[in-house]
């Protein structure tokens, strides 16, 4: 038995967020003040190579604030590179995910604890309302619909990367490797005990919103490749379905022929090989496809991101 309290990292990605920071780090601070009977928190920081003060503003917090750890890519990896590999930068017990935008309230994390404490190995918000046009938000909805309904696990509708994940949650993820990660779809098919928590999602009050519609499509097109092998399955059933239809044609032609004995020499034949080679070659591609599958789960091993600089990280400690 020990009396240590828990150490709960905050894991912030950020790209061209300096309009956002200063209230962020109030407001981390401030919950921290208000649960510092209960856990310790650190905040930890990955800059996908913002382009504007953002690193220079993590790096005066890093200066006056040992909680504050942060590294910088060498280019932008991408939105899920830079959450996993914040992740693999925390030391906490727990790590909860928020974004820098603030569309996300990291006071939050109290229900998290809670809940966490009560033996859940994630907790996940799920958005019951987004300040967006009704267009993007049906897109939303059939996206998550869609990618739930094809994926070889279930994955939570209407949730985000905002969430609070043990350290064993952690530890698994740290075990994979993907150069295209979507940890949504990792996260849940990892099992483990887990809920989510009901709530409204804020307006953005600062900078850009870095998802527009072509990236969204991008990232469910991730979630698609990543966690389902109906593509590749359905290019087995297309082949089927065109073989069967080339010999419903073979039939055709067969019995047109001998109605019909007129028929330009050697065109029933010339069909029949066409259609059987279409069908016969979509059908293989199928099959290898699903052994291409295969390999390239196991084989697939691109680094995570590259690490620039770090702020409160030994070099030794890195992980990248």
């Amino acid at each position: 038995m020990t009396n240590k309290k828990p150490l709960i990292s905050i894991s912030i990605p950020v790209l061209n967020e300096e309009s956002n920071l200063d209230t962020l780090y109030a407001r981390l601070c401030a919950l921290a003040e208000r649960m510092a009977d209960r856990c310790e928190l650190e905040f930890v920081f990955t800059d996908n190579h913002s382009e504007d003060r953002t690193w220079a503003i993590i790096r005066g917090l890093a200066a006056s604030d040992s909680r504050v750890r942060a590294i910088r890519f060498s280019r932008n990896f991408g939105f899920q590179n830079s959450i996993l590999a914040n992740y693999l930068h925390t030391r906490g017990d727990a790590v909860m995910q928020v974004d820098a935008d603030l569309q996300d309230p990291p006071e939050l994390l109290e229900q998290f604890f809670e809940l966490w404490q009560q033996g859940y190995k994630v907790v996940y918000g799920i958005r019951r309302k987004r300040p967006e046009s009704a267009l993007l938000n049906m897109f939303r909805k059939c996206g998550y619909w869609f990618i739930d309904k094809i994926s070889e696990h279930s994955i939570p509708r209407d949730v985000g990367d905002f969430r609070l994940v043990d350290r064993a949650v952690i530890n698994a993820l740290a075990r994979t490797r993907s150069a295209t990660p979507y940890l949504r779809g990792m996260i849940a098919g990892m099992g483990f005990e887990q809920t989510g928590i009901v709530y409204d999602r804020d307006a953005r009050t600062g900078g850009e919103s870095k998802f527009n519609v072509v990236r969204l499509l991008r990232l469910g097109l991730t979630a698609v490749f990543n966690h389902s092998a109906v593509p590749l399955r359905l290019a087995t059933y297309v082949g089927v379905l065109i073989l069967f239809l080339s010999g419903a044609a073979a039939i055709y032609y067969v019995g047109l022929r001998l109605i019909d004995p007129n028929l330009p020499r050697g065109f029933t034949s010339i069909q029949l090989l066409l259609l059987f080679g279409i069908g016969l070659n979509a059908f293989l591609l199928g099959i290898i496809g699903e052994y291409i599958l295969r390999i390239y789960r196991t084989l697939r091993a691109d680094p995570i991101a590259i690490v620039e600089q770090s702020l409160n990280i030994e070099p030794g400690d890195l992980k990248l």
